[in-house]
């Protein structure tokens, strides 16, 4: 249980802009849905592994609470993290995560939120799928160059793509002001006949995350980055900005 939730905490709330997400889960599958409160980015995570204990839909909100809590000194070894549940409708349902330490005197209730609530709080965002123009495994390095030329036009909040042969350029600014350009990936084919703006935080903290990388690029104006960390396959979809 413990791995799993540091995996969600990581891949959702440390990108700095979610911090509810909903669970939906039965024998088959284990679904997270999250979207940034700014609207830049949404997340859908599916378990490699369905978990027997997170079935039904409910909501996990102030990540940064649950964040706190297994960070905790007194719950880094030898604890327990119990789910806690109720019987509604002859159903078994969660209500939250209940923390105690070996000794058993120190106790935290972490509370679930009810479908309801987070159903109208979190509504899902439907994607209906799109044609990708170009899709890659992005490199440590490429990662490294994004943040090195994001520091040079730190004024700048969004950078650009666009495809050059089988090279994905990326652009920071224009030519009146500062401006900043580089080869972000090599060997890229399909076809982009758009250059689109993204946002640079958000981008550099989803390829910063840990596990395995594919980015799609359409012309529809969306950008996909899948990051599997081996627990669960994370998607994020990030809308193009307007510039």
């Amino acid at each position: 249980m413990r791995d799993y939730l540091l995996d969600i905490v990581s891949h959702t709330h440390d990108l700095g802009t979610i911090d509810l997400i909903k669970i939906t889960g039965d024998a088959n599958q284990t679904i997270i849905d999250g979207i940034a409160s700014n609207k830049t980015v949404v997340v859908k995570g599916a378990f490699t592994v369905p978990s027997a204990e997170l079935t039904g839909t409910f909501g996990m909100p102030n990540l940064n609470n649950l964040k706190t809590l297994l960070n905790l000194e007194a719950y880094k070894e030898d604890s327990s993290i119990t789910l806690t549940t109720i019987t509604a409708d002859g159903q078994t349902v969660p209500t939250g995560l209940h923390f105690e330490n070996k000794d058993a005197d120190f106790k935290n209730d972490y509370r679930f939120m009810v479908k309801d609530v987070v159903d109208n709080q979190l509504k899902s965002v439907q994607f209906k799928g799109t044609t990708w123009g170009v899709e890659f495994n992005p490199t440590i390095a490429s990662t490294q160059r994004l943040k090195m030329m994001a520091s040079t036009n730190n004024t700048e909040v969004s950078f650009q793509t666009k495809l050059d042969g089988d090279r994905l350029m990326v652009y920071f600014g224009d030519h009146s002001t500062h401006a900043g350009e580089f080869v972000f990936q090599t060997g890229v084919s399909g076809t982009l006949n758009k250059t689109l703006s993204w946002p640079t935080e958000v981008v550099i903290k989803i390829l910063d995350l840990a596990g395995d990388k594919t980015m799609r690029i359409s012309d529809s104006g969306i950008a996909e980055i899948t990051v599997n960390s081996g627990l669960i396959e994370y998607s994020y979809l990030i809308p193009a900005l307007s510039k």
